[in-house]
């Protein structure tokens, strides 16, 4: 199997993974501080990061790779899962919330251009467009086309996802995908083990086994696991077509709305969701021009131990 099609399969099962984000985030709420959410699941990841770079014994980042992990640390451990669990608070449903950060994939594929070096042909831009202008259209139908607090904080949360995610996959060109996610999660432990600790002291959690179940979801797959196939998919098949496959995570994510928290699915949702998968084999079909190359050999072997 050549690079690109790999690729794709890797941020494939990083959107499976990410459909359940949102429902697991709504058990979460019924026990826990959205800030302890937010900001909990990074910290419950950095130890397994800890781990899990212990054991390859790998190489601390260089210098030069430190801005990017800030980066994707500010972006997806810091603005997404903050932003999105305070919208989910603030009364968004899992359905709803999945239907604004639909424009997700078009964010991402800016962020690309921006930063990775990426040049989508029209026929691309066209296809992804048509992909936003239906997960709008759907908002709107939906009644999502109010401005609400939630929809600010959700909007926040895109923009934040989609640096981090244009930072990770850019990055993960030179470094093996899941170590960018365990490194960024390491530089952000001084942050997210002090606050984490400090909620779980005033906060009152409420352990229930739905509220565990949340919050284990979203700390071992959203904010770790799932970045391991998500950003090397990103790296392999070049970060502006792999992230048109988040197109299909808001429909995903409806379903799973729909059997986990009772959530409406009806006839638009349906009709929803094949124009969106349309689009997203439309942008698959496309070209993408690239000014930096989308594979680089990789410092991915272990220190050797000292003799």
């Amino acid at each position: 199997m050549s690079i690109v099609p790999r690729g794709l399969g890797l941020a494939g099962l990083g959107v499976l993974i990410y459909s359940f984000t949102f429902p697991s985030t709504v058990f979460a709420l019924e026990g826990l501080d959205p800030y302890l959410i937010g900001i909990g699941r990074s910290a419950a990841a950095a130890v397994l990061a800890v781990f899990a770079l212990a054991a390859v014994r790998a190489r601390p980042p260089r210098r030069d790779q430190w801005p990017a992990l800030l980066a994707v640390g500010g972006g997806v451990i810091f603005g997404f899962p903050v932003l999105s669990t305070l919208a989910l608070d603030h009364g968004a449903s899992s359905a709803h919330s999945a239907v604004v950060t639909g424009l997700l994939p078009a964010a991402t594929a800016v962020a690309g251009v921006l930063r990775a070096g990426e040049r989508p042909s029209p026929a691309f831009w066209l296809a992804g467009g048509a992909g936003a202008a239906c997960v709008t259209a759907f908002a709107i139908a939906r009644g999502a086309g109010r401005l609400t607090p939630a929809d600010l904080l959700l909007f926040g949360a895109l923009v934040s996802a989609a640096i981090g995610y244009a930072e990770g996959g850019r990055l993960a060109r030179d470094m093996a995908g899941w170590r960018v996610i365990s490194w960024a999660t390491v530089i952000c432990a001084p942050i997210t083990f002090p606050v984490t600790a400090h909620l779980l002291a005033t906060t009152d959690p409420d352990w229930t086994p739905r509220t565990a179940a949340g919050f284990g979801y979203v700390a071992l797959f959203s904010a770790y696991l799932g970045f391991f196939a998500w950003y090397e998919g990103l790296a392999r098949a070049g970060i502006a077509r792999a992230s048109q496959l988040q197109l299909a995570q808001p429909v995903l994510t409806l379903l799973w709305s729909g059997i986990l928290l009772g959530e409406l699915i009806d006839a638009l949702t349906l009709l929803a969701a094949v124009a969106v998968l349309l689009c997203v084999a439309l942008t698959q079909r496309t070209r993408i021009r690239s000014t930096t190359p989308t594979a680089t050999p990789r410092n991915d072997r272990p220190t050797p131990a000292p003799r």
